[in-house]
């Protein structure tokens, strides 16, 4: 079983907390090195799937990792960084992202 990321998605309404948590975790991603694309998804199906049933939803390869509003760029970190390779070159062979 390969535990490379494959997609991260940001699940909202479309309100200003779920906007601002889709930036954060664009952000993010940037200053992590992965080369993915944070997608946006609207569709309150796609929550009820997850089993979750508020939003905003921060969800790597289809599992929710971080849910509802307030979550600082560090707990985004934290929450991607649980679900990255440990020998991503980006993190140079550190667990906690390079902050070793």
């Amino acid at each position: 079983m390969s535990n490379k990321i494959k997609s991260i998605q940001v699940l909202g309404s479309g309100c200003p907390t779920c906007k601002q948590l889709f930036e954060t975790t664009k952000k993010v991603i940037a200053e992590l090195g992965v080369d993915l694309k944070v997608e946006y998804v609207t569709d309150v199906t796609k929550m009820i799937e997850m089993g979750v049933m508020t939003s905003p939803v921060l969800a790597v390869d289809g599992k929710p990792v971080l849910t509802d509003s307030g979550k600082t760029e560090e707990d985004i970190k934290n929450a991607l960084q649980n679900n990255l390779p440990q020998d991503n070159p980006s993190m140079g062979g550190c667990s906690r992202g390079g902050n070793c």
